[in-house]
């Protein structure tokens, strides 16, 4: 049997904390925090960034109580209106305190729904003896620091936890002698380990490469040691030679993989050639293609998506705005067209690079410009795709390590019939302040989705770009 040299997979999805439950008398009267039977109770209080992320996060602590400052319900208001993600997911959480508290008051402990679930109530007394806005300023992050080290106070018997997505709050917080953490639910605990899409297989006999050569397929048992993860690629090598492969779910087989040209591009390495393989195979409805800047990630969906142009209606090129300095676009001078150009000008450049592989006379280069006078292809931010329905459609979401996993699932919610989604980004370059290579919708969807029939991943290794790239990427 072949040796394999494998990737393994993070295991994600923990919870901040576990214990065991509190009875509690009813589901709808009040209920008054108190020791569990395993010891300390725990009350978890949670900043805005936190709702931001995840609107349901006040079910997410199992049994233990939740509580959020006022100041938090203060800054939700100014987030409740508009398209983004985070106004989505401030709009969810009122909505849900709203129907909380429809026979209650927010200042007293009220159940959580559920099974199992503890109490929640918003925090009105910031008047603590040791005033963080004294220590560190007056702004409404330090009166959240306030709140959770006056319930510290009031509940000396308990174990009072700050949940921040804010890592420099968290510091403050501990500074204070207060427990602070980050919110854990849906992080990715071994983004070292986190599925790459594809193994080398040493030893494998050479009589099996030939028969991958002959008949294009072969009994994966010739090979593997372990039923592999569907649509997983393989580089099999031989003391002589060596072949690319690929297991067909559904086939139960090993396929051997060609080098397949798209739209002009051509793959360089073994990872590119796996990538345009899972691009431009119609079994296959959810990609995601991670690697360092330069290894073509982009350049090799757009690629695809203009190959297989006929097969779909539209083709949407997409990624998140994410403003430098975190400054609103609307400090950039200008119309609305004039202040996303500059976040859009990447996706551009790949889609002229295609266009460049050919004459100017060709009917090639006439075909891409075609398709963008006609928006057979779109390019865009991903705030203007929200809400639209994806039937027929090739989507490609340019930077999504920059989505939340809410953002990530949203997006594939909308896929209609005979619509292709393609994720691509690096995990290691976030651009948004509360997200992290644990947190991010990427690193998620990688770990969520693996060993899905419709699903293939692969990540990108080797820089293409120039050797100039290459040593940013290595030495900088």
């Amino acid at each position: 049997m072949a040796s394999t040299k494998t990737s393994s997979a993070a295991s994600g999805n923990s919870k901040v904390s576990k214990s065991n439950a509190t009875v509690r008398n009813s589901k709808t009267a009040r209920v008054k925090p108190g020791a569990t039977e395993a010891g300390t109770k725990k009350v978890f209080v949670l900043d805005t960034s936190v709702i931001l992320y995840d609107h349901s996060a006040v079910q997410n602590f199992m049994e233990h109580d939740v509580a959020i400052p006022i100041t938090v319900l203060e800054e939700l208001d100014n987030f409740k209106k508009g398209n983004d993600i985070k106004n989505f997911e401030a709009r969810e959480f009122i909505r849900y305190i709203d129907k909380l508290s429809a026979e209650h008051k927010l200042q007293e402990w009220l159940p959580l729904n559920g099974k199992n679930k503890g109490a929640f109530k918003v925090l009105m007394n910031e008047a603590t003896s040791m005033d963080a806005t004294t220590i560190f300023g007056d702004k409404n992050d330090h009166r959240i620091l306030n709140s959770a080290l006056t319930l510290k106070q009031e509940m000396p018997g308990s174990k009072i936890v700050l949940v921040t997505k804010d890592i420099n709050l968290r510091l403050k917080a501990r500074a204070l002698n207060l427990t602070a953490e980050d919110y854990e639910t849906g992080k990715i605990q071994d983004v070292a380990g986190l599925y790459s899409g594809n193994d080398t297989v040493e030893d494998v006999p050479a009589p099996v490469i030939s028969e991958l050569y002959e008949k294009g397929v072969c009994d994966p048992e010739k090979v593997l040691q372990a039923v592999p993860k569907d649509n997983h690629f393989f580089i099999l090598k031989s003391f002589k030679s060596s072949s690319l492969a690929f297991y067909n779910a559904a086939e139960k087989q090993l396929e051997r993989v060609d080098k397949p040209t798209a739209f002009g591009v051509k793959p360089r390495n073994a990872e590119q050639t796996f990538a345009l393989h899972a691009l431009l195979n119609p079994e296959i409805k959810l990609v995601s293609v991670q690697g360092v800047a330069g290894t073509g990630k982009t350049l090799l969906a757009l690629a695809s998506a203009i190959e297989q142009r006929r097969e779909y209606k539209q083709i949407y090129l997409a990624r998140p705005v994410v403003p430098l300095s975190n400054k609103d676009i609307g400090y950039l001078p200008g119309d609305i067209k004039s202040k996303l150009n500059p976040y859009m000008e990447p996706l551009w450049d790949n889609l002229k690079y295609i266009q460049n592989q050919f004459a100017e006379t060709s009917k090639e280069f006439q075909k891409i410009r075609d398709m963008v006078d006609l928006e057979k292809l779109v390019i865009t931010p991903l705030a203007y795709i929200r809400g639209r329905s994806l039937s027929n459609i090739y989507f490609i979401v340019d930077e999504a390590q920059n989505l939340t996993p809410h953002e990530v699932k949203t997006i594939i919610s909308r896929a209609g019939e005979n619509t292709k989604i393609v994720f691509t980004g690096d995990v290691h370059q976030i651009d948004t302040p509360y997200l992290d290579s644990q947190s991010n919708g990427l690193s998620y969807l990688i770990d969520r989705a693996k060993d899905h029939p419709l699903y293939a991943h692969i990540t990108l290794l080797k820089g293409e770009r120039s050797e100039l790239a290459n040593l940013a990427n290595e030495l900088l």
